[in-house]
């Protein structure tokens, strides 16, 4: 194993900052930067700024904003400058419970977009989506801001609330208005279906997914399983210790987990040391929000292990980033160096292609309502359109699908709130809106496409 991977114990994956592999924190440098090319004139202008500017300048605004500036002109959206709470926001999002709305960001070609909500989170009930465009938060435009900018309106105490706009392909401006609330830090869940097939979700890769990784193995080991679905599906990634060693229980030993290439073109290796590498048939889902981290685990168990991927193509997030904490508290991190699947290939604005590839039903894809919304009869709106659609998916007919709220999706609100036992008004209040999200959810519980398919491909191997 190579230096540079001897001390990449920690690399992470923050997307609530923005997404992206990281190496370890470093300390900065203490060399005599003004004797380098180049800086010399950077110091210049500081010495005239801090002399004769017409007003006493902020030194510490114009330091953070010239590393800021370096760090932008690098047109890379995973290396960023953060001040003090933005860095200890990142370092809450790996390491333990944060309060917030759950959703993970990064920058896009000049716009902040959501690569996944995390499973469980304020973001995830409300409806937000992978790849949605953050517009609005309580009502200003975000354009122009950064991720940093916007993580930290969105984060708040528990409890209060923040209105987000999104835009979404295919549906326009949506508007959500999240509670906060303390981030759920289990990222691994585990079950036993009635068909013997363990499922293993696991939503993040943090400081102790691993260890809770080989305990739900072991205990589905016990229960002698037929199959494993492992679900890394909307995990936006996290701790590459914590993957290559969950990677690693199922990989022979001498079988490459993963490459990363320098600057240089040099690569370096992490291999397996596992001598009784896990047997049992094993199956991963992904999909466009399964990133970095995640993706480096799929990538693995598929090119080293022989393990089937099945659902959609993953995020492609293919590069590290290394932080430099400073002693005020802020950081910054930057892109040191790609990784590259066991076999070489660079996944990076590609993504992983599954062996199957499964959708889940159209109405996965439906946006969400806002229940602190009431929605009548007369209105006409993007809502509304939403509305029709939901009730249509769970089969209560509104007439026409347009945006206008007409006696015809009156009566199907009725019929519906009738059926589920709520007040019936005919109007789209908070409880029916609750009632009918609660609904298509448990649709997707029960028809989880991807998950089904991945147990019939399972039997066939070990009926």
């Amino acid at each position: 194993m190579g230096k540079w991977l001897k001390t990449a114990v920690i690399i992470i994956i923050t997307a609530a900052i923005s997404s992206g592999l990281t190496l370890a924190l470093i300390k900065p440098s203490a060399a005599p930067l003004a004797k380098k090319d180049g800086f010399q004139k950077l110091y210049t202008a500081y010495e005239q700024l801090d002399k004769q500017f017409y007003e006493e300048p902020d030194k510490q605004k114009m330091v953070d904003g010239a590393i800021k500036g370096m760090v932008q002109s690098l047109g890379d959206p995973y290396s960023e400058y953060m001040d003090a709470d933005t860095a200890k926001s990142f370092s809450e999002s790996i390491s333990s419970s944060f309060e917030g709305i759950g959703a993970e960001l990064q920058e896009n070609s000049g716009h902040v977009v959501v690569v996944s909500p995390i499973k469980g989170s304020p973001a995830e009930k409300a409806g937000i989506k992978p790849k949605d465009q953050i517009v609005k938060v309580n009502g200003k435009n975000m354009a122009g801001k950064s991720v940093n900018d916007i993580v930290t309106l969105v984060r708040g105490k528990k409890g209060t609330s923040v209105k987000i706009g999104v835009e979404r392909q295919g549906s326009g401006m949506l508007e959500f208005t999240i509670v906060r609330d303390k981030i759920p830090v289990e990222t691994v869940s585990h079950t036993v279906t009635d068909q013997n097939i363990g499922k293993i979700q696991v939503s993040k890769f943090s400081e102790t997914t691993g260890a809770d990784f080989q305990k739900a193995v072991e205990d589905l080991q016990k229960k002698k399983v037929k199959g494993i679905v492992i679900d890394l599906r909307q995990n936006p990634g996290g701790l590459l210790d914590q993957a290559t060693k969950m990677s690693e229980m199922f990989i022979p030993k001498g079988k490459n987990i993963l490459q990363a290439e320098n600057r240089d073109g040099s690569k370096e290796v992490i291999a397996s040391r596992n001598e009784h590498p896990v047997t049992i048939p094993t199956a991963v889902l992904i999909d466009g929000g399964s990133a970095s981290a995640a993706e480096i685990m799929a990538a693995a168990l598929h090119e080293s292990a022989g393990v089937q991927l099945i659902g959609e193509k993953s995020f492609g997030k293919g590069t590290m980033q290394q932080p430099v904490e400073f002693k005020d508290g802020s950081s910054f991190k930057f892109t040191t160096a790609k990784w590259l699947t066991p076999k070489g290939e660079w996944i990076h604005k590609k993504g992983i292609q599954p062996d199957q590839k499964i959708s889940l039903p159209d109405y996965a894809n439906l946006p969400l309502l806002n229940p602190e919304k009431v929605l009548k009869e007369g209105d006409s709106s993007a809502q509304v359109k939403a509305a029709q659609q939901l009730l249509k998916a769970i089969g209560y007919d509104p007439g026409s699908e347009d945006g206008f709220f007409s006696k015809n999706m009156t009566a199907a609100v009725e019929k519906y709130q009738k059926d589920h036992q709520l007040k019936v008004t005919g109007d789209i209040d908070k409880a029916a809106a609750s009632s009918m999200i609660g609904t298509i959810q448990k649709m997707l519980v029960e028809n989880d496409t991807q998950y089904k398919a991945a147990v019939t491909y399972l039997k066939k191997i070990n009926p």
